[in-house]
């Protein structure tokens, strides 16, 4: 049997309380940076997620963790909002910024470019939909995308 990854046991214990608490569960992270190791999970509510909530979080992720001990080596554990800039990862995510300006980054080019914007028409057939102004709207296979995030308008 396969061992599960870090981030599936993560989702696992955190999605009861998110669901509880009524956060959106945005990303799970666990990655190396220098010597240490880092456990981000970022979550989001409607109308803002509070220093409370990712408190709250944080020590309920802490204490199934050290329940189960699915890590070995030592990390550390950061929860927190995903910014305005937050990247779009889930099925619904695309759906509910539907008409928000967001910018998509390839792994590889496609006509030429690795990055593009443009207004988010949505997700179809793992596709994903933008109109970009003044060339009209392309489909980007969303295995080929390595980030999608909503861009800040500052007009």
């Amino acid at each position: 049997m396969q061992k599960k990854r870090v981030v599936d046991i993560v989702e696992e214990l955190i999605v009861p309380f998110t669901e509880d608490k009524n956060l959106d569960l945005v990303d799970i992270e666990f990655v190396k940076e220098g010597q240490h190791r880092y456990l981000r999970v970022y979550l989001d509510k409607e109308g803002g997620l509070s220093l409370d909530d990712c408190q709250e979080a944080s020590e309920y992720l802490s204490k199934k963790l050290d329940e189960l001990d699915p890590i070995k080596e030592s990390y550390f554990l950061e929860v927190s909002s995903p910014g305005i800039d937050r990247p779009l990862k889930r099925d619904k995510d695309f759906e509910k910024y539907k008409g928000e300006l967001v910018e998509v980054r390839l792994y590889h080019p496609m006509d030429g470019q690795k990055i593009f914007e443009g207004k988010l028409l949505g997700l179809e057939n793992n596709k994903i939909i933008i109109d970009i102004e003044k060339k009209g709207s392309i489909s980007i296979p969303r295995d080929k995308v390595s980030l999608v995030k909503l861009l800040i308008n500052f007009d």
